[in-house]
């Protein structure tokens, strides 16, 4: 996706600067420039890069505002080149993920966000025989111990460098997948294809699957994405950054919605057709989750384009048409459009897929997210740490007599 540029009358203006300013911050490969093209000899200015240095420009001179602009929402705290969400829509280093989820296999997706080419099916022969863990744990539970296990043998998970790391990230996947399915990785095969056997779906559900873990993949600096940060600024592994990854992922006002959306459609599902029930609920005054995101005020693309798929291959399913009804009240009831936690709940219960499933593929698709902001942050070289505000008691005065 290309910049919006401006003007060095504008840009020095954004800056409140003078256009000799303007140029050195350009000099110093702090602001990107570009030829206006045709007979002029004029440049223009990245406005993304101006917006950037006014910003640190007013923290040099407000150093206790930062925290609080900083950790709110829509204000990044770390820079990043993975992902940017920008007038409704989603992107993955420049490059529409909508798009993506409709063309690319997960392993070119993971290609792009790692910034490193990988084979087609991003499975590898193993290190060492796949750790396994109880089946009766809850899946999240269930790839921790996975990967804490195969983290304590895979010493060579501590080379850094970005090749190593995009081996450790394919092993990493790999074991997610098989916490999820019970099928071990083969040379050549999809996660998907695993994900349709492991759980008997059929064909159909392949493509529903990958689109689904493609449009997970990577959210910006949400707060499992900035935990998985946290450990990697600290030098920890890949695996010590997706299992931190995955504790803050579990909790319900993150991940851990999706299951509560399923419960809310299962509950919903016993009781009385979609809108009926939605409508009970309201009066109720019982929560309804899975409407709205405040990133996306005119409807999640990333849920759109699940709730699509699903339209495409399970128009006659009464599931997708209940999970529709639901849908259509809630836009009309609470003027909220589905969310990406409404479409990964109705591909689980449109899919007859086991409960928990939606957090399930959006565990596997995040774990690509965190493994190219581990990789980011490793290249970066510093440690998180922010400061606290302390609004907290003062300490008792010693008064000497």
């Amino acid at each position: 996706m290309k910049p919006t540029w401006l003007s060095a009358d504008e840009a020095a203006h954004r800056l409140g600067v003078k256009r000799e300013t303007l140029y050195a911050y350009v000099s110093r490969g702090l602001i990107r420039s570009t030829a206006k093209g045709g007979a002029s000899r004029e440049r223009l200015y990245a406005r993304d890069d101006i917006e950037r240095t006014r910003r640190r420009a007013e923290d040099r001179r407000d150093p206790s505002g930062i925290a609080t602009h900083a950790l709110s929402l829509g204000s990044p705290v770390l820079e990043s080149r993975i992902t940017l969400i920008e007038n409704g829509r989603l992107y993955y280093r420049g490059l529409d993920a909508v798009q993506l989820s409709r063309g690319s296999s997960i392993a070119q997706v993971a290609s792009i966000i790692w910034n490193i080419s990988l084979d087609a099916s991003l499975s590898r022969d193993s290190r060492f025989k796949p750790p396994r863990a109880p089946r009766s744990l809850p899946f999240l539970a269930r790839a921790q111990t996975m990967l804490g296990a195969a983290a304590a043998r895979d010493a060579a998970a501590f080379d850094l460098r970005p090749p190593a790391i995009a081996t450790t990230g394919a092993h990493i996947l790999d074991l997610m997948v098989l916490a999820a399915s019970g099928i071990a990785a083969k040379s050549g095969e999809a996660m998907e294809a695993r994900l349709v056997q492991g759980w008997k779906l059929d064909r159909r559900a392949g493509n529903v699957l990958r689109a689904a873990i493609i449009l997970c993949a990577d959210h910006e600096l949400n707060v499992s994405t900035f935990t998985a940060r946290c450990v990697a600024s600290a030098g920890g592994s890949p695996y010590g950054a997706v299992i931190a990854g995955l504790s803050a992922l579990e909790g319900v006002r993150h991940g851990g919605l999706t299951t509560r959306v399923e419960s809310m459609l299962a509950s919903m599902r016993r009781e009385r057709r979609g809108a009926d029930a939605l409508g009970a609920r309201l009066r109720e005054g019982t929560p309804i989750d899975g409407f709205g995101h405040p990133l996306y005020p005119d409807g999640d693309p990333r849920a759109q384009e699940v709730l699509a798929l699903l339209e495409k291959n399970y128009r006659g399913s009464a599931e997708l048409s209940f999970a529709r009804d639901v849908a259509d009240a809630g836009r009309m009831m609470l003027d909220a459009h589905p969310s990406l936690d409404f479409a990964l709940a109705s591909v689980t219960r449109v899919l007859a897929l086991p409960p928990g499933s939606g957090l399930v593929l959006f565990a596997i698709g995040r774990t690509i997210g965190w493994i190219g902001h581990a990789m980011e942050q490793y290249a970066h070289g510093d440690l998180i740490r922010p400061r606290a505000k302390y609004v907290g008691g003062l300490p008792a005065l010693s008064v000497g007599r």
